[in-house]
């Protein structure tokens, strides 16, 4: 609390203000840190972690970036920071996700693809119509072995989103590095949905053991 004194020459003074600015000194008084200091840069990555792990929709760095009014590189390097110290993130053609940890009724198989550009959609299609959702997409690289991009693509939804990524970018997806010869990890409910969803890719001609 102020002093006697102090404190009635405060309510003198506040007495004087017009009420926004009242407010404004309620805030700076009651508030002390809120005192118009940028947020920090570990703050800023602490809020970051709070959102992904309370949405379970991708986030954009773009859709970061105007939250925290930054640009979007400043955001990619918060999450290459992240990551960098253990934290599963994703970076999904929608955006970031937080990677949870396996539940154990996941049910996650791989399978080998080869196919050209023109049999992208049907092959996400077939995937996700029967029940399966494609986590990423994996090829071999002559040069840097392994090279993996996260998808986490479950809908029909989701697929056009990608499908129309590729196109706005103008960029060409990972197999035609290697061929058209890429490698899918699935995840589905259980045993009967990965043979469902293997017989409707074989029907395609989509495996690569069918070529």
């Amino acid at each position: 609390m102020l002093s006697g004194c102090s404190e009635a020459w405060y309510r003198a003074w506040f007495g004087t203000m017009r009420p926004k600015v009242q407010i404004l000194s309620l805030r700076f008084l009651l508030y002390p840190n809120l005192n118009g200091d940028k947020m920090t840069s570990e703050e800023r990555r602490e809020n970051i972690e709070s959102i992904l792990k309370n949405n379970k929709d991708p986030i954009t760095a773009t859709a970061l970036a105007k939250k925290f009014s930054v640009s979007r590189q400043v955001i990619v390097g918060d999450i290459a920071l992240m990551r960098a110290t253990g934290q599963k993130i994703s970076a999904t053609p929608r955006g970031y996700v937080l990677n949870p940890d396996p539940e154990a009724t996941d049910y996650v198989f791989t399978i080998a693809c080869l196919h050209d550009n023109d049999s992208m959609a049907k092959e996400l299609y077939t995937i996700v119509d029967n029940g399966g959702t494609i986590l990423d997409v994996t090829v071999e690289h002559p040069v840097y072995g392994e090279i993996s991009g996260a998808l986490q693509i479950s809908t029909r939804y989701d697929t056009d989103m990608f499908l129309e990524k590729i196109k706005t970018n103008e960029v060409q997806p990972l197999m035609r590095l290697t061929g058209g010869i890429h490698i899918h990890k699935i995840k589905c409910k259980n045993e009967a949905a990965e043979h469902r969803i293997i017989e409707a890719l074989r029907k395609e001609n989509i495996l690569l053991d069918e070529k």
